[in-house]
């Protein structure tokens, strides 16, 4: 399966460092136009060393400042993108972050920052996203599909997570996002679906992996017993982005070494 995406824009949020960062690069390797999302300037470097690994693969992008939680810097950002480009193919929704804190101890300031971005940002993104497919329609030489978003959701939109309450919430929440988006739009041919992740290794989780006894009780709850890698990921962002998954919308799929299976029951619980 050779997959190309050439003549496609792909406009990945929160794309420099982690998951976003990966998935930019497996979309500039399948060839899209990629626009690299970050949120300030304390950023820009990373995103500028993202497109740098991009170009020197011989792929094509810009950068692109936004914070997603706010509506304007949004609106403006699309604009960008279609000014530069003439057009957007791909969006994927992976802008995310944590507040952790025990329940009774988390603030409203905490709640509403976590909510903002992973859930609010993940509905501006979306709308700007699907009015301006609506707007080009379907192309064939692009795409049999009008638009293709992809949510990055988690395997917590499944599993609680004590102390994430905030977290939690907002991943359980863009499932029922991108599930009505789907059934919404799916007479207009624009596919939406969700990447759910389990341990990645990227530096929001750095606690999880970066001693060998941290890493050691990790694989307690991967079957597969490996982390994951962003990479894992970009693989399957092109996947859903091509039209070989064109049958595939309102779909939650995990990419989690099977830690859905619930790893800590294996001899019985």
């Amino acid at each position: 399966m050779n997959i190309n995406l050439a003549k496609q824009v792909a406009l990945v949020t929160g794309a420099s460092s982690g998951i976003g960062a990966g998935v930019a690069r497996a979309m500039a390797a399948a060839g899209a136009r990629v626009v690299i999302n970050y949120p300030n300037e304390a950023a820009k470097e990373s995103a500028l060393s993202v497109l740098k690994d991009i170009h020197d693969g011989g792929g094509e992008g810009m950068i692109c400042s936004c914070d997603v939680s706010k509506e304007d810097q949004v609106i403006h950002m699309f604009k960008e993108v279609v000014e530069s480009y003439g057009t957007l193919d791909i969006l994927v929704n992976n802008a995310g972050l944590q507040r952790d804190a025990p329940f009774h101890d988390m603030t409203l300031d905490q709640w509403q920052f976590v909510i903002d971005v992973n859930l609010t940002g993940q509905f501006l993104c979306a709308r700007e996203a699907i009015r301006e497919f609506l707007r080009r329609g379907i192309v064939p030489e692009r795409s049999v599909a009008c638009g293709k978003i992809i949510h990055m959701s988690s395997v917590h939109e499944m599993i609680p997570w004590a102390g994430h309450a905030n977290y939690a919430a907002s991943k359980g929440a863009i499932r029922m996002l991108m599930q009505t988006l789907a059934q919404e739009y799916g007479d207009r041919k624009i596919r939406v679906n969700s990447i759910c992740p389990g341990a990645i290794q990227t530096p929001i989780n750095k606690s999880a992996w970066e001693t060998p006894q941290a890493l050691n009780n990790l694989m307690n709850l991967i079957p597969y017993n490996r982390i994951g890698q962003p990479t894992d990921i970009g693989n399957l962002a092109v996947f859903l982005a091509s039209d070989f998954s064109d049958y595939v919308t309102g779909a939650s799929i995990f990419i989690d070494g099977g830690m859905t299976v619930f790893e800590g029951f294996a001899t019985g619980g």
